[in-house]
């Protein structure tokens, strides 16, 4: 058992608390949206997220992160993004503090985001200076930075796409406990009873 066993879903459970106390029917869909798209993309199940009923046909996804930006401008090239990113390993990851708000354009907040990270995707970063790491794919670290989202939804609360950006400095690696490192089966365990909720 991990460490981060309970950490890993809290995020949804939360959510779920916050969406239960929501009055306005369309601000509760957007954050049962980004909670499901949450916990299917851990799960390694992100065909799922991206189904008609909960992406929109052309999303569009703006990521700056680890002083990058890529512009990922529809559904082919949103596929093959999870596609690479469930081929190297690199799916478990969870939200700690958080700070969110909805209104009927979508949500943003600014989020402590944690994830496993193979060596080789972590190569060469300033935050890495503090382990001793090769390059090898099964030598998993943990990363820990803050970020900003901005989500918009259509009219249909649809995700339409993710504005996600880094603050840089934040960016932390550590060298976890090889018992604590969480596998993608077993957070796709972990993660299924709080697909298979239905909310109130």
């Amino acid at each position: 058992m991990s460490r981060y066993d309970d950490a890993i879903g809290a995020h949804a459970r939360e959510l779920e608390k916050v969406i239960g106390d929501m009055d306005d029917p369309r601000h509760r869909a957007i954050l049962a949206n980004y909670r499901m798209h949450g916990l299917l993309e851990v799960s390694g199940r992100y065909r799922e997220l991206l189904a008609p009923e909960m992406t929109v046909e052309h999303p569009h996804y703006r990521l700056h992160e680890g002083g990058q930006s890529i512009i990922l401008d529809g559904m082919a090239q949103v596929t093959a993004f999870y596609e690479s990113l469930a081929a190297a390993n690199a799916l478990v990851m969870w939200v700690g503090d958080n700070d969110l708000a909805v209104n009927d354009h979508g949500f943003s907040g600014e989020v402590e985001f944690y994830g496993f990270m193979p060596a080789p995707m972590l190569a060469g970063e300033s935050a890495f200076a503090n382990v001793q790491a090769g390059d090898d794919p099964d030598e998993i670290y943990l990363l820990k930075r803050t970020l900003a989202f901005v989500w918009p939804y259509d009219e249909r609360g649809r995700m339409i796409g993710e504005h996600v950006y880094e603050d840089g400095a934040s960016r932390e690696i550590i060298e976890p406990d090889p018992s604590d490192v969480i596998t993608a089966a077993r957070a796709k365990e972990l993660l299924a009873p709080e697909i298979d909720k239905v909310l109130p």
